[in-house]
């Protein structure tokens, strides 16, 4: 009976193929033949004949019945797909607790027909959920799960099972700082003059041991995100918020809102402010300093208010130990901390000599610096009150110097109350001159007030 059923449906197939595509291609072929000569006759009765058609007939039909069984087999036969870092879904109460030891990412691998496995890859149904509705605060195994898309697929979750901890979930307010980063992305001219966030408290949630860690709570803006850089109020919308602990680690805790925004003034503060070119060292025996020429005397810079209000002069050294003649000086000019930018960075110095001579200058008065507050000093003699001051220098130099343009003063630091010799400092206006006092030390008495 089955032989029967077999050779109804090869016949069947025969008598198709034999309709639709022998017949066709044959008459396509007997077209083509006529347009040859006589020798490609003997090829036309052979392909005429009956036993022939029949012969190309059976073996097409074969070949497509081994294919199309080989794909149905194919199609039919049990595989098995990995679906890696599938997201896990958790069911709680989220308003009252915190959840931890869950994955992140579970590994899922699916068992079945190939056909079933195509559709359960295509479906948008790819759920990982752990339930944790009703478990109360502690430690619990619960299992996790793979919402499937067809019943007819096995599936194994890796992990399929976690150890959870749940714990009340509790808030407290702090206080919101912020801190500036990328800042040497913006131009050296430029500087952030004053930031305005759109709130300074904020609610931190999470189990109460991870609220403890917390220290601070910052936004972190970014100034790489500002829409322009120039000066300006600029707002920065959407500024992520972080929880660091006292060793700057990140603690995971829920911060509410989780974002802020924040108007940035950036400004450009300049000041202008001379060049002065400071000698080091003594120069040769008989020799002093008679110029001092630079080919820029000032220069712009910018940095924020408070270090331009700190500054009176860039100063610039140079090594003017044992020179003998006149020098060229190529420098770089240094920035101070808190300087951005100068508009001047390299310049030529011109250091001229001359024949050295020298200047007394009597009674200088002594001043006193960095005397503790609370305190009173006086010299102990009239002696230790005023101090002459040798200077050496080229003539044209020093001539017009007088006690005016004379410091002599004694630094107090570190000194309290009784009696004490100081050292005499003495400086002046001009640094092509060299101040020598006459008297090195001095006694006074500090008391207290």
């Amino acid at each position: 009976m089955k032989k029967t059923t077999n050779s109804n449906i090869f016949h069947k197939i025969g008598s198709f193929l034999d309709r639709k595509i022998i017949i066709p291609i044959t008459k396509l072929i007997l077209k083509i033949t006529e347009k040859f000569d006589k020798s490609s006759r003997k090829f036309e009765n052979w392909l005429s004949k009956t036993s022939t058609l029949l012969f190309i007939s059976l073996i097409i039909a074969i070949i497509v019945f081994v294919v199309v069984d080989q794909k149905m087999l194919l199609f039919s036969e049990s595989s098995a797909e990995l679906l890696k870092s599938q997201p896990v879904q958790v069911i709680m109460n989220e308003e009252a607790y915190v959840v931890e030891g869950l994955p992140e990412t579970v590994d899922i691998t699916l068992i079945g027909r190939k056909a079933d496995l195509y559709f359960a890859k295509q479906s948008p149904s790819h759920d990982v959920v752990v339930d944790l509705t009703g478990l109360k605060p502690g430690t619990h195994r619960v299992n996790i799960k793979y919402n499937q898309a067809l019943a007819s697929i096995d599936y194994n979750v890796n992990p399929s099972t976690a150890t959870v901890i749940i714990y009340p979930k509790i808030s407290e307010t702090r206080t919101l700082t912020y801190d500036l980063l990328n800042q040497d992305s913006l131009d050296s001219r430029l500087v952030i003059d004053d930031v305005s966030i759109s709130t300074d408290k904020v609610v931190i949630k999470g189990a109460e041991y991870q609220l403890k860690k917390v220290a601070t709570v910052k936004a972190l803006i970014d100034i790489n995100n500002l829409v322009k850089k120039e000066v300006g109020v600029i707002t920065v919308n959407d500024i992520p918020l972080k929880a660091y602990d006292e060793n700057g680690n990140v603690v995971d805790v829920e911060i509410v809102p989780e974002k802020i925004n924040a108007d940035i003034t950036i400004t450009s503060p300049s000041k202008e402010l001379p060049i002065k070119v400071i000698p080091v060292g003594t120069v040769s025996f008989g020799k002093a300093i008679s110029s001092i020429d630079t080919s820029e005397t000032n220069v712009i810079v910018y940095g924020d208010e408070e270090t331009l209000k700190s500054l009176t002069y860039i100063p610039v050294e140079i090594d003017v130990n044992d020179l003998k003649g006149n020098k060229q000086y190529k420098l770089e000019l240094e920035k101070p901390v808190g300087i951005r930018h100068m508009d001047v960075n390299n310049i030529t110095v011109n250091v001229g000599l001359d024949n050295s001579t020298s200047k007394e200058l009597t009674g200088v008065d002594i001043k006193y610096r960095n005397l503790a507050d609370g305190y009173t000093v006086q010299g102990i003699s009239a002696n230790d009150t005023t101090v002459s001051v040798t200077l050496k220098g080229v003539e044209s130099v020093i001539k017009n110097i007088n006690n005016d343009d004379v410091t002599a003063y004694l630094d107090l630091t570190g000194y309290g109350e009784g009696v004490h010799e100081v050292e005499v400092l003495v400086t002046g206006d001009d640094v092509k001159v060299e101040y020598v006092a006459k008297t090195m030390k001095v006694n006074i008495r500090i008391t207290k007030k």
